[in-house]
């Protein structure tokens, strides 16, 4: 048995990875493309029936993933939009439960009020992963990315309180308002408390504790299970415990990290939740099965129409739930111009259509019990899959395939860009600065009789002089032209560092130096590549 379930995992693995390398080749985002492979998968005569089993995803694949975001998000960019995330990722959900549940109860013969917000919280929440797996390879401004991922990591939190009150009133009939906002917001906070208090210890063992940089990635891998784990245990919010730990982890990482540590847990952390989402996003394809086998001919009919409906309900509420905030705001904001960001009305439409539905909705509806107290069927458990794995479907693929050609049509620039690359040249300048005056009081001997001292010397002074140079002239001609000049520049040193590899690989073929010697050259040069294409270079 064991060697079946594991022949199975390591299939899958393979499959994933084929599939995300034509997803590449495609320029298809690979969440959407393992979605739609794991569906036609799911066809193949003889393939056996996959169930996600809810435990798995809120026990060992949320956590991970969600510590993985947080970790990406600058602390400072997300307090800095915590207004218009906590209205997507509140607000919004809320709404979008309300309206679902209102929506479905009118659609769906039989289906209650509270079923109704069964299904509103499960659906309300845009994924953590789809949309800004997508958008990350995408020329998108960093505010638009910072909102949506901020969105990402505490609208889980939201839906899934609105889920669990809403499954408990069907479960015994009762619901109380004033008791479930209460309840909600001692979840929450108590979460966030747990949070940081698991995310406070975490760092005095990697700050006073002898660690090395296989213990601190270890540790980082830990984490989140366990902060997880014990918000659930004490009926807090897991999500946003998990949220808040890596927040702060990620904030302090520069004290307790290593530059050795930082990269391993880099790479750990890249390998690692590019196999979960794989994982994730295959199995909600291949979910088909196990979900159609519970319906007649024209149930599925019915279903499908229901899901379709809804489906687009969701992405339609989205739409009107950003316009409205964005057009009030707007309203509100006239006599006080530049007080608070407010989205253009391109940069609306791109947040709209990016609430892409994935794993934790399916989870949900997964945890479902089959019987009521009164040992009676849950009423309409797998209309509430199948409408579930629908609007997934059409959340996901339809914005997915098009958001890469919608951009384009809208060009939205960054509002923000020409201050960042100034900031970007004033760090480089004060830090050249702070150099150049340590070696000149420290050094000033060594340099003078020493050429390796004055290369050095001369390479600060060129820095401050270009710096300088690019800080003065950036809205000058002169500034047009050396930002024309920087891509061919950067190609230039790429192709150089692309020459000493053809070099060193000609030195290990003949065996002229040491192995070990020549592979630390070729790390340096990894270095350098990663640093010449990374976003801000």
């Amino acid at each position: 048995m064991l060697e079946k379930n594991l022949l199975l995992v390591i299939s899958l693995l393979f499959i994933i990875t084929l599939l995300t390398m034509l997803g590449n080749k495609l320029k298809i985002a690979y969440p959407v493309f393992l979605v739609i492979g794991g569906l036609l998968i799911s066809f193949i005569p003889g393939i056996p029936t996959f169930r996600i089993d809810p435990d798995i995803v809120f026990y060992i694949f949320l956590p991970p993933v969600l510590f993985a975001a947080s970790w990406q998000i600058a602390w400072a960019d997300f307090y800095k939009m915590r207004t218009p995330i906590a209205r997507l990722g509140f607000g919004l959900v809320f709404f979008t439960s309300t309206i679902i549940a209102f929506l479905s109860q009118a659609l769906i013969p039989g289906f209650t009020l509270a079923l109704g917000f069964v299904l509103g919280g499960i659906i309300s929440p845009p994924d953590a992963v789809a949309a800004t797996s997508v958008l990350r390879k995408l020329k998108v401004p960093h505010n638009i990315l910072t909102l949506l991922e901020g969105e990402s990591l505490v609208n889980d939190a939201s839906s899934l309180i609105v889920f669990r009150f809403a499954l408990l009133a069907v479960m015994t009939g009762h619901f109380s308002l004033w008791n479930a906002t209460q309840s909600f917001f001692t979840m929450a906070i108590a979460g966030i408390l747990v949070g940081l208090a698991i995310g406070g210890i975490i760092y005095i063992i990697h700050k006073y504790f002898p660690t090395t940089k296989a213990i601190d990635t270890a540790l980082t891998l830990i984490a989140p299970f366990v902060i997880y784990l014990v918000a659930e245990h004490f009926n807090c919010s897991g999500v946003l415990a998990v949220v808040t730990g890596g927040l702060f982890i990620s904030y302090h990482s520069h004290h307790i990290f290593t530059y050795e540590s930082r990269l391993t847990i880099s790479s750990v952390w890249e390998t690692l939740t590019f196999l979960l989402n794989g994982f994730i996003f295959i199995l909600i394809g291949l979910q088909l099965p196990y979900l159609a086998k519970n319906f007649t001919h024209n149930t599925i009919k019915e279903a499908l129409f229901y899901g379709v409906i809804i489906g687009i309900a969701v992405i339609l509420i989205r739409l009107v739930w950003v316009y409205s905030i964005n057009y009030f705001r707007l309203f509100m904001n006239k006599s006080k111009k530049g007080t608070s960001y407010i989205l253009t009305n391109k940069e609306a439409f791109l947040v709209s259509w990016c609430g892409m539905r994935g794993v934790v909705s399916l989870a949900a509806a997964l945890s479902i019990p089959f019987f009521l107290p009164d040992k009676t069927m849950f009423p309409y458990r797998f209309l509430i899959l199948f409408i579930t794995f629908i609007v997934i479907l059409i959340t996901l693929v339809i914005p997915g395939l098009t958001i890469a050609p919608l951009i384009k049509l809208l060009k939205i620039e960054d509002r923000y860009a020409e201050k960042k690359t100034l900031d970007n040249q004033h760090i480089k300048l004060q830090l050249a600065q702070t150099s150049l005056e340590y070696i000149v009081k420290n050094y000033a001997d060594d340099i003078s009789k020493d050429e390796h001292f004055q290369a050095v010397l001369n390479r600060y002074e060129r820095i401050i002089r270009l710096s300088n140079q690019k800080i003065e002239g950036y809205n000058s001609q002169k500034g047009e032209a050396s930002k024309k000049a920087t891509p061919r520049l950067k190609q230039m040193l790429l192709n150089i560092i692309a020459l000493k590899r053809t070099q060193l690989s000609l030195f290990l073929h003949r065996k002229e130096f040491d192995e070990e010697l020549i592979r630390s050259k070729e790390r340096e040069l990894d270095l350098e590549e990663a640093r010449l294409r990374s976003r801000d270079a």
